[in-house]
């Protein structure tokens, strides 16, 4: 052991035991692995540790993959990158402006997020579905959440269809595919493709989540989509990693290589940081290539600095487990030393922070609601501190100034300005999001209702897109809502006609005779779908 390793153990320890589910760790310098661990079980009933040669599912990690498929496909002349998505797949709907390809690999589309359209049909996750029904769901969705190349949001769908595409011109199976064109030449015998979630998979580790004071297995019961099935090890990754620097696909040449990890750009010329299924970033002022996954039970991350020629592999077994944490932290250890010859600035200033006064704080606690993107932002007090919640993160605030504040320990910037409110107007937030464009938050003044006016939501709800019904009902003194079998979820009021059920946004409608008529449901990847209330 060396100082170095025992400080990257340290990172691991809550992990490192016999009857808890952990992660595979793998350290690459220079060509070589230089350290690889792995800490926990991978099989709790059957008491089997985790090892390097453990095989994770490793969730979105994988687009990168399917990413890579394309680009070789194009480069044999069986699609472009610009061709209109209907010309591969003409059973989706042809909307306003044409979708390309491109625009599937930048997750500039704006087509619906699936697996949000699975929930909020009430399809459970634990169920088999088949391609076509996903498909179909896809091309049941008469709106986009914005138009092709003005916006970029991450939406599985996206690469979900690049999978379909992949496999109609390439005319064989995506296992296949990936076999021939990826993982023979890399010589990666441990991954596979996830076809067939029956088959029998030799050193698998099985994937938990926590259930009270204990764990509860949590496997994946869907395969064969191009979102992200891909089954591996740290050390099949390594070979992964290492083609990044000498080129093996394609037809070999470094090209390849610089087209994968060219960001892509918005209509109005906006550079992104998403290439093809890797975001290109920085940490620290070095620049970086990464992606994380996380799926059922599973959670992984992989991120490598190029110029330093380290890289970083973690996968877990485990939900409750934050790879993409856990990476940078070891390439830190690793990169201590450089850092300290301040041969380069880090990519963030130093900021002073502020105390607030309770009155300021009292200012600024409450709910702001984005209208345009149907995102949501509470700014409380816990524990005596400022936190913020949205964006899927729960995170603590501080003031730069009376009425700025940064987010702090998350995995992008997180800037707020609030506008001084006119007479007329709300309290407002700009919200920067890892340097994106300002959004403008407002502040969703409280909806105290009586019972009885609870009772004009109250009906049931379809939605020809999702071929579902909400069930909005009362159930006691609470307003409920239902999806499907699933059970009875809690409606919080925010404002007048708006309510929340995490990150749930139900926004009712009303008539020319002041009558609820419908509800606009927004939840995170998917923005506004309409449901009509049932005579």
């Amino acid at each position: 052991m060396s100082p170095i390793t025992d400080k990257v153990d340290k990172l691991f320890a809550e992990w490192d035991k016999p009857d808890s589910p952990g992660c595979s760790l793998a350290v690459i310098k220079d060509g070589n692995i230089i350290y690889k661990r792995s800490y926990g079980m991978a099989d709790l009933e059957r008491n089997i540790p985790l090892s390097p040669t453990s095989i994770f599912d490793i969730g979105s990690m994988g687009k990168q993959f399917t990413a890579m498929l394309i680009a070789i496909l194009g480069r044999q002349g069986a699609l472009t990158l610009d061709d209109s998505i209907l010309k591969h797949i003409p059973e989706m709907p042809p909307y306003a402006q044409p979708i390309t390809i491109r625009h599937l690999i930048h997750h500039t589309s704006g087509i619906r997020d699936y697996t949000t359209l699975m929930y909020l049909s009430g399809l459970r996750f634990e169920n088999f579905y088949y391609e076509e029904e996903i498909l179909d769901l896809i091309c049941r969705q008469k709106s986009l959440d914005f138009t092709p190349g003005d916006e970029m949001l991450y939406s599985n769908t996206n690469y979900f269809l690049l999978g379909v595409i992949a496999k109609r011109v390439g005319r064989k199976s995506l296992p296949t595919l990936l076999q021939e064109h990826i993982l023979d030449p890399l010589g990666m015998k441990a991954t596979s493709f996830n076809d067939d979630t029956g088959r029998l998979i030799k050193n698998r580790a099985i994937g938990y989540s926590l259930r009270g004071d204990g764990y509860c297995n949590d496997m994946s019961f869907n395969g064969g989509f191009g979102d992200g099935v891909i089954l591996t090890t740290v050390e099949d990754l390594f070979l992964w990693d290492q083609n990044f620097y000498q080129n093996r696909l394609g037809g070999g040449g470094n090209d390849l290589i610089q087209e994968i990890l060219t960001p892509g750009a918005l209509n109005n010329g906006e550079r992104l940081n998403y290439a093809f299924g890797l975001w290109v970033d920085a940490h620290k002022g070095l620049h970086t290539i990464q992606h994380a996954g996380g799926w059922a039970g599973y959670r992984s991350d992989y991120i490598q600095f190029p110029e330093q020629k380290l890289s970083v592999i973690c996968l877990a077994n485990l939900s409750s487990i934050t790879p993409w944490n856990l990476t940078v932290q070891v390439a830190d250890i690793y990169l201590a030393d450089w850092f300290k010859q301040g041969e380069q600035p880090t990519s963030k200033k130093a900021v002073e922070f502020i105390d607030l006064t309770p009155s300021q704080i009292e200012s600024l606690i409450g709910l702001y609601y984005d209208q345009k993107h149907g995102d949501i932002l509470k700014i409380l007090v816990q524990a005596k501190k400022l936190v913020g919640k949205g964006f899927s993160l729960d995170f603590p605030l501080a003031a730069t100034r009376p009425m700025q504040l940064l987010a702090l320990d998350t995995p992008f910037e997180i800037e707020l300005e609030f506008a001084e409110p006119q007479p007329e107007n709300a309290l407002t937030i700009i919200v920067k999001l890892g340097g994106g464009k300002p959004r403008e938050f407002q502040k969703m003044a409280s909806a105290p209702l009586n019972l009885a006016q609870w009772a004009d939501y109250v009906g049931v709800y379809y939605s020809d897109e999702l071929n579902a019904f909400q069930k909005i009902l009362l159930d006691g003194e609470q307003l409920c809502f239902r999806r499907g079998y699933s059970p009875v979820e809690a409606l919080q009021p925010v404002a007048k006609d708006f309510f929340q059920a995490g990150e749930l946004h139900f926004q009712f409608e009303r008539d020319q005779h002041n009558r609820i008529c419908a509800l606009r449901l927004s939840a995170g990847r998917v923005k506004t779908i309409r449901f009509n209330l049932s005579s």
